[in-house]
C-alpha cells in the first residue's frame, strides 16, 4: 500500500487549506478551502484544479470556516459528486457560509461589469448560489468521537478542537497488509482558556501530523482581552463616537457579544446599544442554542438576563436599509459586521463612513492576514481604498490581543506534548512563513520534532509497502 500526499493549499499561508491524500488509487481531499487575501493568492482560486475533481473519492472537512470549505462549489461544480464528511455544527454553518460566499462572488462580478475594471467583457462569479446548493446534498454529519469506516482498510474519528462552533481534529487510520498508520491534522486548534469552547483533545499518537501554525510565532500575553476591549470601547465612549469591530460571522462575533454582554453587567463599559449588522452572524448565533453539547455556554443561555445572544442593549439588523441606518448614528454605539478582515461584506460600508471620522474607532479583534484591507489599515495606511475611492484613515485604531481563535504558540506546543512519542514526520500548515518557522524552531529545540514546512504543490510519500 503506498500513501502520498500532496498540499494544494494552505502551505506558507493562512488560507486555501486543501490537502490531498492518495491511498494507493484512493483519493481523499482533507478541507476544500478558498484562497483569500493577497491577489496572487486569490488567482489560485481560478487555476484548473490539479487533478480532476471527479477523481477524488471524498472531501473531508475539519471546519466551517471558508478557507477551509469555501471551494467545494466550484469542485462540485467541475465534477466532484463524492461524500463530503463533516461534524453535524460544520455541515449547517458550511450551509450558510457557502451561500454568503456565492452572493459574495456575484455580487463583485455584478459591480466588476457596471464599473468596467475588469479585463473580460462580462466578468463571472467563480460559482453562483445554485453552485452553493449543489454541495449541501453531498454533506455527510459525523457525531465527534465516533469512528466512520471509508473500507475494511480506512477509517476516520473527529475529536474537538475547539476553534470555532464543530471544529474538530481530524484522525485518519490506514490498515496496511502488516501495519497501522495513524494521519491526524489538527485543523485550526482553539485556545486553552477560551470562554466559549472547551480546549482542542490531546491526540497520543501520531505517525503523520499537519499542524497548522497561524500564531506560530507569537504569544497572546493578554490573559483577560476583555479589559483591553473594555478600555477601547470606553475611549470611543468619551471621544463621543461610534466603536466599529470587523468580526468573522462565524465564532468572532459571538465571542464579541459575550465579552460586551460581560462589561455591560459589570459596569465596565456604557449601557449602549449594540448593533449586529450581519445577517450570517445572526443565523449563526442561532446555531449555539440548537448545538448546546459542542460549547460552554448552555447554563449562560438558559439564565434569564446573563444569555449574551438575547439582551435588551442588543439589535439584530438584517435588512440591508436598517444597515444603512446605521450610518446615521454619531455616537455612543458600537456595531459590529463581517468580514473580520475588512475583504468584503457590510463592514466595508460602515469603514467608508466611519474611517474619515476622528472621533470614531475601528477594533480589530482577530488576525489580520497579509494582503487584506484590515492588514493595511492596521499597518498605519493613510487611506484605505473602497468602492474605487481611497477613503482617508482618521479614526483611532485599535488591535485588541488575545480574542483570536486559534492556539497561540505556547497553547500549540503545550497541544504538541500531549503526544506520547514523536510523530515521523510532522507538517507545519496554515501559517505564513514566518509563524511557521517561528513554531518549527520551538518544535525543535524543546520536543526534537523536526518538522517540514511544506510548499504549495509540493508532494510527500508518507509510506510505501505497509
Amino acid at each position: 500500500m503506498q500513501v502520498k500526499l500532496k498540499f494544494l493549499g494552505g502551505a506558507k499561508t493562512v488560507t486555501g487549506s486543501r490537502y490531498l491524500l492518495e491511498i494507493d488509487h484512493l483519493k481523499i481531499l482533507v478541507d476544500c478551502g478558498l484562497f483569500q487575501g493577497m491577489k496572487e493568492y486569490r488567482l489560485r482560486n481560478w487555476d484548473v484544479f490539479p487533478i480532476d475533481p471527479a477523481q477524488i473519492k471524498m472531501v473531508i472537512l475539519t471546519h466551517a470556516h471558508i478557507d477551509h470549505t469555501g471551494y467545494l462549489p466550484k469542485l462540485v461544480k467541475e465534477g466532484f459528486e463524492g461524500p463530503v464528511y463533516c461534524t453535524f455544527p460544520t455541515m449547517e454553518l458550511t450551509k450558510i457560509l457557502l451561500l454568503d460566499s456565492a452572493k459574495l462572488q456575484e455580487e463583485e462580478a455584478a459591480y466588476a461589469q457596471k464599473k468596467g475594471y475588469s479585463r473580460h467583457e462580462k466578468p463571472q462569479p467563480l460559482y453562483t448560489k445554485e453552485d452553493a446548493e449543489k454541495v449541501f446534498p453531498l454533506m455527510k454529519p459525523i457525531y465527534m468521537e465516533q469512528e466512520e469506516k471509508i473500507d475494511d482498510r480506512i477509517s476516520f474519528t473527529y475529536f474537538n478542537a475547539g476553534h470555532i462552533l464543530g471544529a474538530a481534529i481530524l484522525k485518519i487510520k490506514v490498515k496496511g497488509e502488516n501495519q497501522e498508520k495513524k494521519i491526524v491534522f489538527s485543523g485550526d486548534l482553539g485556545r486553552y482558556h477560551d470562554p466559549i469552547f472547551n480546549p482542542p483533545a490531546r491526540v497520543p499518537f501520531a505517525d503523520i501530523l499537519l499542524m497548522e501554525s497561524t500564531y506560530g510565532n507569537r504569544k497572546q500575553p493578554n490573559p483577560k482581552p476583555e479589559e483591553e476591549l473594555g478600555r477601547a470601547i470606553r475611549e470611543t465612549f468619551r471621544n463621543g463616537g461610534v466603536a466599529v469591530i470587523p468580526a468573522f460571522a462565524v465564532g468572532r462575533t459571538q465571542m464579541i457579544l459575550y465579552y460586551l454582554h460581560l462589561l455591560q453587567q459589570k459596569g465596565k463599559i456604557p449601557d449602549i446599544p449594540i448593533y449586529v449588522d450581519s445577517p450570517m452572524a445572526i443565523d449563526v448565533t442561532k446555531m449555539y442554542k440548537d448545538f448546546p453539547t459542542y460549547h460552554r455556554l448552555c447554563s449562560v443561555i438558559e439564565e434569564e438576563g446573563c444569555n449574551p445572544f438575547l439582551h435588551k442593549n442588543l439589535h439584530y439588523y438584517q435588512s440591508q436599509e436598517s444597515s444603512m441606518s446605521l450610518n446615521n448614528l454619531r455616537g455612543d454605539a458600537i456595531i459590529i459586521s463581517a468580514s473580520g478582515m475588512a475583504t468584503g461584506g457590510r463592514i466595508l460600508h460602515h469603514l467608508y463612513h466611519r474611517l474619515p471620522n476622528e472621533q470614531d474607532s475601528i477594533i480589530f479583534v482577530g488576525f489580520q492576514a497579509e494582503g487584506t484591507r484590515g492588514r493595511r489599515i492596521l499597518d498605519g495606511e493613510e487611506t484605505a481604498r473602497m468602492y474605487g475611492i481611497d477613503v482617508p484613515v482618521k479614526a483611532k485604531v485599535f488591535y485588541i490581543e488575545g480574542l483570536s481563535a486559534h492556539a497561540d504558540q505556547d497553547e500549540l506546543i503545550e497541544w504538541a506534548e500531549g503526544f506520547t512519542s514523536r510523530p515521523k514526520k510532522v507538517f507545519l500548515v496554515h501559517g505564513e512563513k514566518e509563524a511557521s518557522e517561528g513554531l518549527a524552531s520551538r518544535l525543535q529545540e524543546e520536543l526534537d520534532w523536526h518538522p517540514i514546512i511544506p510548499e504549495y504543490m509540493e508532494s510527500f510519500e508518507l509510506f510505501e509497502g505497509i
